[in-house]
């Protein structure tokens, strides 16, 4: 399965779930009075606009190269998940904080608490329903053997990591929220309730740090996957055409990679022969993996 088709359908899943959800708590933090409803009803507001920049960043990515962008757009989609790690979530994050803050000192107390109870409830299967599609999605395109936090920590594909934590953030803090609304319940003490709305807006700014280190280094400029890496080098060690790979440098460019390699060539009898090798490897590389797009070629005799 292609990991553009897999990063639309995922981040469908999380756009629709989270719409429904928001305008139910929005109701539900107006009829209840309640700060962790209210917190989470802007998470998820801003959790909807967070999928409609990445839907933006994966259109932009598609443009072809031109003049001025030689290597084409494909790193538009780190900039927009940049966006989203950084700025709607810490957003989010501390506007949850200064509302658990606020009604420390003031609160009036909930009111109907059952109707949050209940609409965190039916929220949390919803919201378990598009974090298991996400990583149903994930798991077509993640290698076998690899576990969900080491696919987190190395993926290249920066909306797929950001809709799995806008995901589990999401499931957490309805999980905080029912519990803080559930405590203020149980003991009549409201203070619970403002410290269930620190603690999602803890947990977002945590998620947020996360995201933005990670999504920083494909911003800035990262290779490729270890194991594409190393596939690409045993593809080339594999040509008869080359002597001893010298120098192998990738760069993850959205959907696509830039392979540059420095190789010692066997001897040949005319410069045509070397230009029909260098092609032909090159020719090979693009074969192996559709998403090597571009190849610099360089025969030389030491790195």
């Amino acid at each position: 399965m292609s990991t553009k088709n897999a990063s639309v359908k995922s981040i469908l899943f999380a756009l629709l779930a989270n719409f429904g959800i928001a305008v139910t708590k929005t109701i539900a933090s107006v009829v209840t009075s309640s700060g962790s409803m209210l917190a989470e009803a802007i998470h998820s507001y801003a959790d909807c606009t967070n999928q409609g920049l990445l839907f933006l960043g994966l259109k932009q990515a598609k443009k072809e190269p031109d003049e001025n962008h030689p290597l084409g757009h494909g790193k538009e989609i780190y900039f927009w998940s940049f966006i989203v790690a950084l700025m709607l979530f810490s957003m989010g994050g501390l506007f949850s904080i200064y509302e658990g803050t606020h009604k420390l000192g003031a609160h009036e107390g909930l009111k109907s608490p059952m109707v949050a109870v209940v609409v965190l409830s039916v929220s949390i299967i919803l919201e378990s329903f598009s974090l298991y599609g996400c990583i149903t999605q994930i798991n077509k395109v993640k290698r076998k053997g690899v576990s969900l936090w080491q696919w987190a920590k190395n993926s290249r594909q920066s909306e797929l990591v950001v809709i799995l934590g806008e995901d589990i953030a999401a499931l957490l803090g309805l999980v905080f929220a029912l519990i803080a609304i559930s405590l203020a319940t149980i003991t009549g003490n409201p203070i619970f309730d403002a410290i269930g709305s620190i603690g999602i807006g803890v947990l977002l700014l945590v998620v947020s740090i996360f995201l933005g280190i990670k999504v920083k280094r494909l911003l800035v400029g990262q290779s490729a996957e270890k194991e594409t890496r190393d596939e690409i080098k045993s593809l080339l060690e594999a040509q008869t055409e080359i002597s001893e790979v010298l120098n192998l440098i990738t760069l993850q460019l959205g959907d696509y990679i830039m392979v540059s390699v420095k190789a010692k060539m066997q001897d040949v009898k005319t410069d045509e022969e070397l230009v029909r090798n260098i092609n032909t490897c090159e020719k090979a590389l693009k074969a192996s993996n559709p998403s090597i797009r571009w190849v610099f070629f360089e025969p030389d005799s030491e790195a």
